[in-house]
């Protein structure tokens, strides 16, 4: 295991930000459409990880089942009438991926998340998922904080309206220093490599 105060040069995780979810909420119908398009990004990308050995870690809601785990959320989630089923169906967690549950916006904040990248030896993030203005903006907004490096590929977020979703891209951007080509533009292979130089 890495040694839990030193990161790894250029070590990377992939997070998957809410996207086990039943868009059971005002603005889910809206929200619907763009979170299943981004999930097909999501998989092609969770899929590259899986090759280049970048650990895969979902951070999501409990929707306040406090004393549920990863597989009654799951179910929870893609329960006959769910909106969001179809995210369950192209994202559903594996066993070997990790599952971190959060009570609010920031997946960094009441979470083991600040205990488990060290853990992992990870100095840069890939952040993905739903929403692009609240929840991935809070979570990047914190690891800039923390001096992650940051890429947010834009076709991988969503928010309820595009105007939202362009505002938290630019906001990421200038703010936090993030990258946020789209994973069409930028291989994950191009932005691994980026450590290297």
């Amino acid at each position: 295991m890495a040694d839990a105060t030193e990161p790894t040069p250029g070590a990377t995780a992939l997070l998957i930000i809410d996207m086990i979810n039943d868009l059971d909420f005002e603005g889910g119908e809206q929200l619907a459409p763009p979170a299943i398009a981004a999930a097909d990004r999501i998989r092609a990308l969770r899929d590259r990880s899986d090759a280049a050995d970048v650990p895969v870690i979902y951070v999501n809601d409990n929707f306040g089942r406090w004393h549920a785990e990863r597989s009654s959320i799951v179910d929870h989630c893609c329960r006959e009438g769910s909106r969001g089923a179809a995210l369950i169906d192209a994202l559903r967690p594996r066993e070997r991926d990790y599952f971190v549950v959060k009570p609010q916006f920031s997946g960094f904040y009441a979470t083991n998340l600040p205990v488990l990248l060290p853990q992992l030896g990870v100095s840069r993030l890939i952040l993905t998922g739903v929403a692009a203005d609240i929840c991935v903006l809070f979570t990047a907004a914190d690891a800039h904080m923390r001096d992650y490096d940051l890429w947010v590929p834009e076709d991988t977020v969503a928010s309820e309206r595009p105007e939202h979703l362009d505002w938290a891209l630019e906001l990421m951007r200038k703010s936090m220093c993030a990258e946020t080509a789209a994973s069409c533009h930028l291989s994950l292979e191009a932005w691994l490599a980026r450590a290297e130089t």
